[in-house]
């Protein structure tokens, strides 16, 4: 017994022995690690400014545009700016990777981007990102379209347009009489031709239309595909095929908008007259 004791002291004073050596090299490597760091910055170029000019030096960013075109010497202290920074890489790749890389965002990761800083910002303005993400998202109705204000606008006046067009159909499917009154324009010129064939001039008589179409029991649902939309300054059309849930061919319809005071209205809603068969009678579909 009396042996075993001298032993366990002796495990003891070893493992401690160990922990101090461990915490003396960790100690010694941080201080090594430091000095290195040290040293590295006295030889940047940074060193070489003039005492005054660090005053100047609000941002990387501001630097890193303070000092472009300059010489090597210049270029240098940029080069050493971005690496303290964490300047982003996008910047020095060549334009079609960059945007090749952001096309595969999609419209809310790309305006998300923008607002991160000024690099990503002037990356995710590009104009061809934006064409390119507009012809993922959207169908081109003509090849040949030059936006006067860029993709960008065009985008978003595109996304606006389809989107109040989605809300069109939205009201038709759940008759909301109220919200289709707000979505024409208040105009003697405004016209409708459902797929009944009739056709109805001003704001009132198209109205009254639409209370008659709601007040049908027997409507079919629909589903709209191939959506082409073609944007101007404060006029824009939208044309799409209309299939019918009990089976029948597409029709044909064309939405027509103008911009006002900031918003899109429909002034001309145009449906071809469509026959369907249901309880061995054919109906005109209302739409």
């Amino acid at each position: 017994m009396g042996s075993a004791i001298p032993s366990i002291f002796f495990v003891t004073d070893y493992w401690s022995f160990m922990v101090a050596v461990a915490a003396t090299l960790f100690c010694f490597l941080f201080a090594t690690a430091l000095v290195l760091r040290k040293a590295k910055l006295e030889r940047s170029p940074l060193n070489s400014l003039k005492p005054g000019e660090d005053s100047e030096i609000d941002s990387g960013e501001e630097m890193t545009a303070r000092l472009s075109g300059g010489g090597g010497k210049e270029n240098g202290v940029e080069m050493a700016v971005e690496r303290q920074t964490g300047a982003s890489m996008m910047e020095q790749l060549v334009p079609e990777i960059t945007t090749h890389a952001l096309s595969y965002l999609d419209y809310p990761s790309l305006c998300r981007l923008s607002m991160t800083n000024s690099l990503m910002r002037k990356a995710a303005n590009d104009d061809n990102a934006w064409k390119a993400l507009y012809h993922k998202d959207f169908t081109l109705e003509q090849d040949n379209v030059t936006p006067p204000n860029g993709w960008k606008a065009y985008y978003a006046a595109t996304r606006a347009i389809v989107t109040i067009n989605a809300e069109f159909f939205r009201i038709v499917r759940e008759r909301l009489l109220p919200a289709m009154g707000q979505l024409w324009l208040n105009a003697d010129y405004v016209k409708c031709f459902h797929a009944t064939g009739e056709s109805f001039s001003g704001y009132n008589a198209v109205m009254e239309s639409w209370q008659l179409a709601f007040s049908w029991e027997n409507v079919a649902d629909f589903q709209i595909r191939d959506v082409r939309t073609r944007v101007l300054t404060d006029m824009a059309w939208v044309t799409m095929k209309v299939f019918v849930d009990i089976g029948a061919g597409p029709f044909n319809v064309t939405n027509i908008y103008e911009l006002h005071n900031g918003r899109w209205y429909m002034v001309h809603h145009h449906s071809s007259a469509v026959l369907i068969h249901r309880g061995g009678q054919q109906q005109l579909m209302q739409a």
